[in-house]
């Protein structure tokens, strides 16, 4: 009875606790737009209130703030927008649309949200004041890019297609934009060079597998949407690149497959106090005891597979060395079994267990060239990550 109590007890204890949590929870997440609108942080004010109320459309301190931040929200972007209007910042336009994009982004949200309207009877949107801006921050984003491209260098590039891309976005078609941003972007790829990775002709195996999983990484990782390009050597001659940026040289400085290395142990194991047998003694049977021997062999074949990687990164122009990495790789296949003579009794269950294993075949070689390139794949693509993360 006592028991059942403590378990009682113990339950009511842990949903006092899921409850308290899910208040905590529950009161932290109505105060957020409170505390946001204490913050002087208006939108953020907005937004969570929005979101709350969607789902809990009568909270009244959720109503409240949003009731008291919305107008404020509303006239903190006005007031800049008109002030960037007035300003002579380079992208005045574009930021006093991004100004009115945010109040209209309002609007669309209380709209989406019935219990919204109890507090904001008629959102305010500004789309009418956005049309007239969109040509003169397609015309400030336009000559910006152009611009850019003419320092003639990549980081420029790079600026001048954002610049018309926003052109394009503004108003599509703006002038020769389309072309312009083809131009930007060719000018702000890397175009890098991924040679074949070759394995020493000592060994008749194939890297392929390797290869592979390396050209997969680069071409899901560094596609259309980024500024960095990679071809193989073959589509460098298809396409007949006019220039080459960089070249990955990924290959094999060394590597064996298949060393193996046999041990072997004998030990001596004994347990005593074991019964073997029974004897009468004044007449009644008795167990005897005695302490019992195995003599016990281990065997471990190893079959050890390694292999040293080199990345060198050279520039497509000088064939300077802009970095070298060297990975290594080891793989061991292992193969374990026993055997006795003795009493089993003197073993353990896991000792029986391998005496009843056997020597196993080791996989084929290109089956152990491709385990010890895994963790030197795992190396490889960090350092060509953080080799082109600034680029």
């Amino acid at each position: 009875m006592q028991t059942g109590r403590l378990r009682f007890h113990a339950c009511l204890t842990v949903g006092r606790l899921i409850f308290l949590f899910i208040a905590l929870v529950y009161l932290s997440a109505c105060g957020s737009a409170k505390k946001s609108y204490e913050r002087g942080d208006y939108y953020g004010a907005v937004m969570k209130a929005v979101n709350k109320l969607r789902s809990n459309p009568d909270h009244s301190k959720t109503l409240d703030a949003l009731k008291n931040a919305y107008p404020l929200a509303v006239e903190q972007f006005q007031t800049q927008a008109k002030n960037e209007i007035a300003s002579n910042a380079a992208f005045k336009w574009k930021n006093s649309i991004q100004y009115y994009n945010s109040i209209n982004q309002m609007y669309e949200a209380i709209r989406a949200c019935p219990g919204c309207m109890k507090a904001v009877k008629n959102p305010v949107n500004v789309y009418a004041e956005i049309g007239p801006l969109k040509e003169k921050a397609a015309e400030e984003s336009y000559n910006a890019g152009i611009d850019a491209l003419m320092k003639g260098n990549r980081n420029e590039a790079k600026k001048a297609y954002y610049s018309f891309a926003d052109a394009q976005s503004f108003v599509p078609g703006y002038k020769d934009v389309v072309e312009y941003l083809d131009k930007a972007k060719e000018e702000a790829t890397l175009i890098v060079v991924l040679e074949q990775i070759p394995v020493p002709a000592r060994y008749n195996l194939s890297g392929g597998f390797f290869q592979d999983k390396v050209e997969e990484f680069v071409r899901s990782n560094y596609t259309e949407q980024t500024f960095i390009h990679f071809y193989t050597p073959q589509e460098m001659k298809t396409i007949r690149l006019k220039r080459i940026d960089q070249i990955v040289r990924v290959q094999f400085d060394d590597f064996s497959v298949g060393n193996s290395n046999m041990k072997e142990k004998e030990e001596t194991f004994s347990k005593d106090s074991v019964k073997v047998g029974e004897a009468k003694v004044a007449g009644k049977t008795v167990p005897v005891y005695n302490t019992v021997k195995a003599k016990y062999t281990t065997y471990r074949k190893e079959i050890v597979s390694s292999g040293l990687l080199s990345m060198v990164v050279m520039d497509g122009k000088t064939n300077g060395v802009l970095a070298h990495r060297k990975f290594n790789g080891e793989y061991v296949w292992v193969s374990q079994w026993a055997r006795f003579n003795g009493d089993d009794r003197a073993l353990t269950s896991q000792q029986i267990a391998l005496t009843k294993q056997r020597e196993q075949q080791p996989p084929v070689a290109q089956d152990l060239f491709l385990e010890f390139t895994k963790p030197i794949y795992n190396q490889l693509i960090p350092a060509i990550k953080g080799f082109y993360q600034n680029y």
